[in-house]
């Protein structure tokens, strides 16, 4: 009976998830016949986050877990647009996630791992950050073949400018247009300094490879295709670059972007009780635990933040949403092209 309860759960998910393009879909099935399913859509890889579920279940053994992975443009349509039934939404474009809070498709939630929250890390008790990574640059020492590595934009600058047959075809960077993170991170940068523009030129006159995700980015340099990449998630560099000698992860002196990954209860959820319980294991000790040691995901940590002057955080508040306009993001990604092909 219980297999067969399963075996319908699963047909009628996967019929409400046939909408929207899907990367990674993982059944982690209970322990008890007392089935329940939390189902969970996110941008986080299932190997990041599979130690956390396996603990979670660990505590909630009649609960199985459905666990979604999809780009943070498709998981923002899956809510918004098409109004899926999945109990918690994880995301890193802190954006998008910040615009599902505001327009309503977030429910309101409290605990007490909630309330522990500093004040940046949740907005009005329905979007809550789990995790906070810095975003870096990430370089190939041979690529550089002695040049000194960067430590500000200026820097970066200066080096491809005054070098540009070593780095032409071999820059990596996000493609805004694509990459819900990717675009989060160019109109961060861009209200940070007007050195991201100048950065943006010089840049678009080497022939940049664009790319959808980190990892893509990470794997190139590795293979030796890349001799850098800007604006990089430092979660999944620093686990897969350390102990290589060639490769260097670097935190910009200037400033460096802290992302918040984030997670929601939507309100169509078919178990909210559910997405609650997983998010509040995400903010106890043990799963912050678990997330720094398992998972390579770095905790919230204020103390980190200010032991960092040169660190940013992206505060989860409305201002997030200015670029999601969709006129001043057709301006945004216009005057981007513009720059990346100005030379």
């Amino acid at each position: 009976m219980r297999a067969f309860v399963l075996a319908l759960v699963l047909i009628l998910d996967a019929a409400v998830a046939a909408g929207f393009p899907v990367e990674e879909e993982t059944l982690f099935p209970s322990a008890e016949p007392e089935l329940r399913v939390l189902s969970i859509l996110s941008t986080t890889d299932t190997s990041v986050l599979q130690p956390l579920i396996a603990d979670f279940q660990s505590r909630e053994p009649g609960v199985a877990v459905r666990y979604t992975v999809a780009n943070s443009q498709a998981v923002f349509s899956a809510i918004h647009d098409e109004g899926l039934a999945f109990d918690l939404v994880i995301s890193s474009a802190m954006d998008l996630q910040m615009k599902l809070a505001n327009d309503g498709f977030a429910a309101s939630y409290g605990s007490g791992p909630t309330a522990q929250l500093p004040a940046w890390a949740h907005w009005q008790n329905r979007l809550f950050a789990f995790a906070q990574e810095n975003v870096v640059l990430i370089a190939s020492r041979s690529g550089f073949g002695g040049l000194p590595l960067p430590q500000t934009r200026r820097d970066l600058i200066e080096v491809l400018r005054d070098n540009p047959d070593r780095f032409r075809g071999r820059i990596g960077t996000y493609n805004p247009e694509l990459s819900g993170a990717g675009y989060l991170f160019a109109t961060q940068d861009a209200r940070q300094s007007d050195s991201f523009w100048r950065l943006a030129e010089v840049m678009g006159g080497l022939a940049p490879r664009l790319y959808t995700t980190s990892n893509e980015m990470i794997t190139d340099l590795k293979q030796g295709q890349l001799v850098l990449a800007y604006n990089v998630l430092g979660s999944y560099a620093e686990p897969r670059l350390d102990g290589d000698p060639d490769a260097e992860v670097i935190e910009l002196e200037d400033y460096t972007l802290t992302l918040l990954r984030t997670g929601l209860i939507p309100v169509s959820a078919r178990a909210p009780d559910l997405g609650g319980r997983f998010l509040d294991f995400l903010l106890g000790p043990d799963g912050q635990r678990l997330l720094r040691d398992k998972a390579g995901l770095p905790p919230i940590d204020e103390v980190a933040l200010s032991r960092g002057p040169h660190l940013r955080p992206m505060r989860l508040e409305p201002g997030l949403l200015v670029f999601l306009d969709r006129l001043k993001r057709r301006g945004f990604l216009d005057e981007w092209t513009a720059a990346l092909s100005r030379n």
